[in-house]
């Protein structure tokens, strides 16, 4: 695995319970500014059975970035961690965004 991935997971892991941050806030606590496209590509290359809290992320906007199965699976993650999610996919962050 490369460096990259290993920082970029070790924010996600810190990304508590019941709040989310942005592709780009993941990018730039990992040291890697302006990267937050590949931030995106290396959670979409994810296993389907991974513990890491993938879910967690979403774009600047608030708004889920996936589409499909995979936005309900997303979707149904924050549900169950008590993050209200509209029908569209969109989060309120001024309620649920991690400040580290």
């Amino acid at each position: 695995m490369d460096q990259f991935s290993v920082q970029i997971f070790a924010v996600i892991h810190q990304i508590p319970q019941g709040k989310v941050t942005s592709y780009g806030v993941v990018a730039k606590l990992a040291g890697y500014p302006g990267y937050a496209r590949q931030v995106g590509r290396v959670l979409s290359n994810l296993p389907r059975d991974t513990q890491l809290p993938w879910h967690r992320v979403v774009n600047s906007q608030g708004q889920i970035s996936l589409q499909g199965e995979s936005l309900q699976r997303q979707k149904e993650r924050l549900l169950v961690e008590g993050i209200e999610v509209s029908g569209k996919g969109k989060i309120r962050l001024k309620l649920y965004q991690w400040q580290p």
